[in-house]
């Protein structure tokens, strides 16, 4: 997880420093890298700019308060509020006494951005516009009692330049404000997003080895009672339940590797092809092995399936069987696939609207979406007072049903047993 948030950080286009101060959740307190280089081109930089300035010389207490600022930068992330005033009151200081302009305000800038950056917006204003008014009133009004000697007022276009100046790192630093807001939002959206995938990717396993287990289980269970019953009695009868308990074991032991195969290599295509319709007969054979006569019934033309909704059907009629081995008196079973194509124009007899271009070929050339019908209907009765099974099973056959778009219907049949829906949506960008 934190190597995929690396690497999306990196393509995020956000800067590097940014990206070192979330890099896996921790933000460094103190800031001691930054602020020793800042430290330095303040220092230095305020040497050379003083060599060219007609201001009061660079003495201890001049070097005391450049280095104050810097100091106070130490604070900027865990009180940004008390970091910005300081080094606007140092620097206040600094140039009331008369001493060379440079640098120094680079302390300010850094200072606004860190409280605008954090929230504290408003007080990062009034504490650059308290440096502005301060900065006016020191070289228009008290110019006349401080150093150096001799000074005169500013010219006003200056104090424009200085506000214009002011303006925009304020502007500056409020465009990053609102840069790491949508950066913050984005990540939160995209955490999110991974963690609904890795929800709905653990839910598709539970349904898969509940699916699988389940219905092998269950064959097992019914095929180790009829072998204990004629061990004595019957003994090639019981041989012949030992050895579908030896095949169902098998398959079970086969669909759960796959499904765990997916788990060590995610990224990798299956080794198998996942179940569809096309092992019915082999699940009507499994069925017949644990006492079930199922007869299968199809209505319409059959057509080949989405991959998707061929698992799902597959899946649905598994559980079915399985509920009806465990949980009905009844020893018969039905199965009905009905495969429709109907008409968009004209749909029970009533017109409907023209169909709309952007609604696909299938709407476009007057058909309807194609659907497929699952129907598995036992004549009953309930052996435990529930004919469709608790726990997952029909939670597992609703949340196949839902994800493909479709609706499922479960409950007592008309002629008493119990009996399943189901209504799967084959579109056509799903057909192979």
């Amino acid at each position: 997880m934190e190597d995929q948030r690396t690497r999306r950080d990196q393509g995020s286009g956000r800067p590097a420093f940014l990206r070192a101060r979330r890099a896996g959740g921790r933000e460094r307190r103190v800031p001691w890298p930054s602020t020793l280089l800042l430290t330095v081109l303040v220092v230095v930089g305020t040497v050379f700019a003083g060599r060219h300035q007609h201001r009061a010389g660079l003495d201890v207490y001049a070097f005391l308060l450049l280095l104050a600022g810097p100091a106070l930068l130490l604070f900027r992330r865990p009180h940004p509020v008390v970091a910005v005033y300081g080094v606007v009151a140092t620097t206040l200081v600094y140039l009331g006494a008369g001493y060379p302009y440079g640098p120094v305000f680079v302390t300010v800038v850094v200072a606004a951005f860190a409280a605008i950056a954090a929230g504290h917006r408003y007080a990062a204003w009034w504490a650059v516009g308290l440096l502005w008014a301060g900065h006016v009133l020191l070289t228009h009004w008290l110019y006349r009692w401080l150093p150096p000697s001799g000074d005169h007022a500013a010219p006003w276009g200056q104090e424009v330049v200085i506000a214009a100046w002011v303006a925009a790192v304020c502007a500056a630093a409020e465009l990053l404000r609102v840069r790491r807001e949508q950066w913050a939002k984005e990540d939160a959206e995209r955490d999110a997003a991974e963690r609904r995938r890795t929800d709905e990717e653990r839910m598709r396993i539970a349904r898969e080895l509940h699916d699988v287990l389940a219905h092998s289980i269950s064959v097992i269970n019914v095929q180790a009672g009829v072998g204990l019953a004629l061990l004595d009695a019957d003994p090639e009868q019981a041989r012949s339940a030992l050895t579908t308990i030896k095949a169902a074991s098998k398959e079970a032991l086969g669909e759960v590797r796959q499904v765990l195969d997916t788990l060590r290599t995610p990224g990798d295509a299956p080794r198998a092809p996942a179940p569809g319709l096309d092992r019915l007969p082999e699940l009507v054979e499994q069925a017949a092995g644990a006492g079930l006569a199922v007869e299968v019934r199809r209505e319409g033309e059959a057509e080949p399936l989405p991959p998707g909704a061929d698992l799902a059907a597959f899946r649905i009629i598994q559980e079915a069987l399985t509920n009806v081995v465990r949980h009905s008196g009844s020893r018969t079973a039905r199965i009905t696939l009905g495969y429709e194509r109907g008409t968009s124009g004209r749909r029970d007899g009533v017109a409907g609207p023209p169909p709309d271009p952007a609604a696909g070929p299938d709407a476009m050339a007057g058909r309807a979406p194609r659907l497929l019908r699952l129907r598995i209907d036992d004549a009953g009765p309930a052996t435990h007072g529930d004919a469709g099974g608790g726990g997952n099973g029909l939670v597992g056959m609703r949340e196949r049903t839902a994800a493909l778009g479709g609706t499922i219907e479960a409950g007592p049949g008309p002629d008493g047993g119990f009996r399943v829906h189901a209504t799967i949506p084959l579109t056509t960008e799903e057909t192979p």
